[in-house]
């Protein structure tokens, strides 16, 4: 693991492989280790070099716990790819998405092409609800109980097929209970109060860089109908939906996913 100053913070990252840079962004919460089970390893075998890395707000990356924004996340991203060597290849998703989009936008010398994974250009219900919740969660100092937690994390971020497979559920639950064991960082909760409020898609008809948008067929947070609206506003996008899976489809489902990656970023 290794980590650089950029405006004026700690970003923790790691590298893998030779090749094309391709910088994973996760989501909220997440730590970059996420990425690295399931899409390093494809992505690496395909011939890139793969980057990860902890968004501000994700130890041990910076906290800012005084607050963070999404210009923030972009100004942070584009750092990282300048530091590493530009351009890159962008893959987020949900967070990370809107920071890969933004990117594109911002600072197009930077990318080559943007993959968006369980994206929107304009805040969905849900997505609004649930943060907050989790905020004011964390502001009235509430813990629920983890097993409870767990079953909750699990019904709104994976598909009904998933969870109706008796031993993937319990695998997916045990993991869930064990993430809501500990509590949420000033860092994670300053992640939260990110203003998700614009609709931006009138803008992303000015991003000029090929980009891909994966869609999850049973995504209740960016449900395909939102994923689908972002790529028809960037001119020239394409448009895949994965059947079978929820929020984290690139973990319910990772080797269709990641061919799909992969071949658009291979020109394919």
């Amino acid at each position: 693991m290794s980590t650089a100053l950029i405006n004026g913070i700690q970003l923790s990252y790691q590298e893998t492989g030779d090749g094309p840079l391709v910088l994973l962004i996760a989501g909220s919460g997440n730590p970059g280790r996420v990425w690295r089970t399931y899409q390093v390893p494809a992505l690496v075998g395909a011939g890139f070099r793969v980057a990860t890395f902890d968004n501000r707000g994700i130890a041990p990356s910076t906290q800012s716990s005084e607050g963070i924004t999404l210009a923030d996340l972009v100004a942070d991203t584009a750092g990282l790819i300048e530091h590493l060597g530009a351009p890159a290849h962008v893959v987020g998703t949900s967070l990370g998405a809107l920071v890969a989009q933004e990117l594109a936008l911002a600072h197009p010398d930077l990318v080559d092409r943007a993959v968006l994974l369980a994206t929107a250009g304009r805040p969905h219900p849900m997505l609004l609800a649930i943060t907050a919740g989790r905020a004011a969660l964390h502001d009235e100092g509430i813990r629920l109980p983890a097993r409870y937690s767990a079953a909750a994390e699990a019904a709104l971020h994976l598909s009904p097929r998933t969870l109706a497979d008796p031993g993937r559920a319990r695998q997916w639950l045990d993991m869930f209970e064990f993430a809501a064991s500990t509590a949420t960082t000033p860092g994670v909760r300053a992640q939260l109060g990110i203003d998700h409020s614009p609709d931006r898609l009138a803008d992303y008809a000015r991003i000029t860089r090929p980009g891909l948008v994966i869609g999850f067929s049973d995504d209740q947070l960016a449900p395909p109908p939102y994923c689908r609206e972002v790529a028809a506003a960037i001119p020239g996008a394409h448009y895949v939906e994965i059947d079978g899976c929820g929020h984290l489809g690139h973990l319910e489902r990772p080797e269709e996913v990641n061919r799909v990656i992969a071949d658009f970023l291979t020109g394919g």
